[in-house]
């Protein structure tokens, strides 16, 4: 199949490895009364070059080990097919097969000459994995093959369970580029029919749903599909204390390949306001909402580093909370941010520094997702610390994107068979962490 690109906005990241290390629990715990699991994980690590979350889990026939990137986006897991991929288990999903259908695949690879191979197949459904960081895409195989997921964590992966016909797309090698070092492909979480949370309920018959603990960088922290109790040490437990809100569907898809009918695959969720210190800033509410083409509205990206705001609405964010900060030198701009402070001059707290909280109001004033300096302040080579927002332009195609530092060291759970998202708001008021994760 011929190559298709689609160069679109680079998407820029940074940070720091650390595969995540989870407690001992009894397999049997672990596992529905069937004798299959109740629930399934991935580390999450952040990688520190890059900033980009990344995760660890094993493939083919032999198992072998793969690295990839989290994404919240993109239609279903891919990775490189080109080079080194080994595996006597892997089979071509056919055009016009069931799987093929529900894939909305427009196109059949039908042209390979070669050897065959995952990347060299006939009469084979044809998928579009897109590297969301670089926001290139390719045409490429839908085939099947091993997963192989653990259902606990130790200093070793603990027991496992396996997909034997997991469906992914293969990707070409030059779509790594803009990778963590040593990623070979993107793992997607996305609401779409063949992404890990729908593909993995469907195959272990759990419950429709995932949780998200993003780490900090020299931390760990992790994905857990299905059915577990989201339990931290020091003995905290988060399983009936979490805020909702409603999961939004944008009517248009933000895919870099696309065709016309397709929703978008991301979360989305209605943010209706925003406050600085618990005062309300002035917004044009209308870039709040999702237009019918598809414009304007606020999703969760895990490629996004930092928090990006349209234009207007980054000026009314900065320009608040710089005249709730007035008392606190302030130090030169550091790209990409445009509001600095001295470092040596901000307070520390239990969570983060010391500066004025932000609220994100979502479906009425009561319910708000609080972020603290934690989670809104990065700290800089230089010593500056500042507030990390990026300005995203006067015309995005969506005018706020909660970014990966944002959502660093709170649980988040994505609840697609109820279509709401869980938050906790920061893990560190309750003397807690991602990296303190338990299962069980």
């Amino acid at each position: 199949m011929a190559r298709r690109m689609f160069p679109r906005l680079v998407v820029a990241s940074t940070a720091a490895l650390l595969l995540v290390v989870f407690a001992l629990v009894s397999p049997c715990r672990a596992a529905t009364s069937g004798g299959g699991p109740s629930a399934v994980l991935l580390p999450a690590s952040k990688d520190d070059a890059t900033q980009q979350y990344v995760t660890m889990f094993r493939q083919r026939t032999p198992l072998a080990p793969v690295k990839a990137v989290l994404d919240l986006g993109n239609a279903m897991l891919w990775v490189d097919c080109e080079a080194g991929y080994v595996s006597s288990s892997y089979a071509r999903v056919p055009c016009g097969s069931k799987e093929c259908r529900l894939a909305n695949s427009p196109s059949c690879a039908t042209t390979c000459n070669g050897a065959p191979s995952p990347a060299c197949l006939n009469d084979t459904c044809g998928g579009f994995p897109e590297n969301t960081v670089t926001r290139v895409s390719t045409g490429g195989n839908i085939i099947t093959d091993v997963l192989s997921l653990p259902t606990t964590f130790r200093p070793s992966p603990g027991p496992v369970a396996t997909a034997p016909a997991f469906v992914f797309t293969c990707g070409a090698t030059f779509l790594t580029e803009g990778l963590a070092a040593g990623a070979t492909g993107m793992v997607s979480l996305s609401r779409a029919r063949f992404a890990l949370p729908t593909q993995l309920a469907s195959t272990f018959r759990f419950s429709r749903k995932f949780a998200l603990c993003l780490p900090p960088a020299s931390a760990g922290g992790g994905v857990i599909f299905g059915d577990a109790p989201y339990v931290f040490q020091p003995g905290v437990d988060l399983s009936k204390s979490l805020i909702y809100t409603p999961l939004l569907v944008n009517p248009v898809s933000t895919a870099g390949v696309s065709t016309k009918g397709d929703k978008s695959n991301e979360y989305f969720i209605g943010l209706t306001g925003i406050k600085v210190n618990g005062r309300a800033v002035p917004l044009n509410t209308a870039l709040l909402a999702i237009n019918k083409k598809g414009v304007g509205g606020t999703k969760l990206s895990t490629v996004a580093p930092y928090t990006v705001l349209e234009t207007s609405i980054h000026k009314a964010v900065t320009d608040a909370f710089a005249a709730e900060t007035a008392s606190i030198p302030r130090a030169p701009a550091v790209a990409p941010f445009k509001l600095c402070y001295d470092g040596s001059k901000v307070g520390s707290t239990r969570v983060g520094p010391a500066v004025p909280t932000i609220e994100l109001v979502l479906q009425s004033q009561s319910t708000s997702w609080v972020v603290f300096g934690a989670n809104s302040m990065v700290a800089t080579k230089g010593g500056a610390l500042c507030l990390g927002v990026v300005d995203g332009g006067d015309a995005p195609v969506t005018s706020v994107v909660i970014g990966g530092h944002m959502m660093e060291d709170n649980l988040l759970e994505f609840d697609l068979e109820k279509s709401q998202l869980g938050f906790s708001s920061t893990l560190l008021f309750r003397q807690t962490n991602c990296n303190n994760f338990r299962l069980g």
